[in-house]
């Protein structure tokens, strides 16, 4: 199985593909427009596409004068689990918040709040499948792997208590901007955790995660 994760920034790369390669999933971390994601699922013709929303996700005009409220093709995976193609995957949106009532971002303490919502589903998750979930995306990182010391970019500490209780496969964030030589990939608690910003190719074969170190 072989999925593209994306999050923050539009790739030249991706927009200038002449023969798309073969894509079975696409997973979305958020802060992308949502014509750049259309784009996406349409050109790669991928049926499975989950995101989750970015703390500056806004409506978009289009030049018709149409609004896009959500990226076409694509399901929200807020506090939800869905199984597809084998795998269970569930999903966090927003930012640890910065501004005073701005969307898609969350205190800490909102933040556990929603996510008990999660915690349920995943639990009966668990029981019907007999397993934890596979992938979980978030636009934030979790606290201490990968954020930022600004304000804007601290991660959920939640997060953490999550990878300890559930211990996902992959959790793939973005929100934070690499430039250089910055981590991108780190273990935790059994859990892969991997920035996607602003793309990665991932492939799972045999049980076996490749993840693609550029991006």
């Amino acid at each position: 199985m072989r999925l593209l994760a994306v999050s923050d920034k539009s790739a030249p790369s991706l927009l200038a593909m002449h023969r798309p390669p073969s894509v079975d999933l696409l997973l979305g971390c958020g802060d992308l427009s949502y014509s750049y994601m259309e784009y996406l699922v349409t050109r790669l013709r991928v049926r499975d596409a989950f995101y989750v929303h970015g703390n500056h996700d806004a409506q978009e005009w289009l030049h018709t004068g149409a609004v896009l409220d959500s990226p076409g093709g694509w399901q929200n995976l807020d506090q939800r689990v869905t199984i597809t193609q084998g795998l269970i995957i569930a999903g966090l949106e927003g930012s640890i918040r910065y501004r005073p009532n701005a969307p898609f971002q969350y205190t800490e303490r909102e933040m556990r709040t929603r996510t008990q919502k999660l915690i349920l589903r995943l639990l009966w998750a668990k029981v019907r499948y007999g397993r934890d979930p596979d992938i979980l995306i978030s636009h934030s990182p979790p606290w201490g792997i990968h954020d930022g010391p600004d304000a804007p970019h601290r991660g959920f500490r939640i997060f953490l208590n999550l990878m300890r209780q559930f211990h996902p496969r992959l959790w793939l964030h973005g929100h934070k901007h690499r430039y250089g030589p910055s981590a991108w990939r780190t273990s935790y608690a059994r859990t892969e955790v991997v920035n996607v910003y602003p793309y990665r190719w991932i492939t799972i074969q045999e049980g076996q995660i490749t993840i693609s170190p550029q991006h």
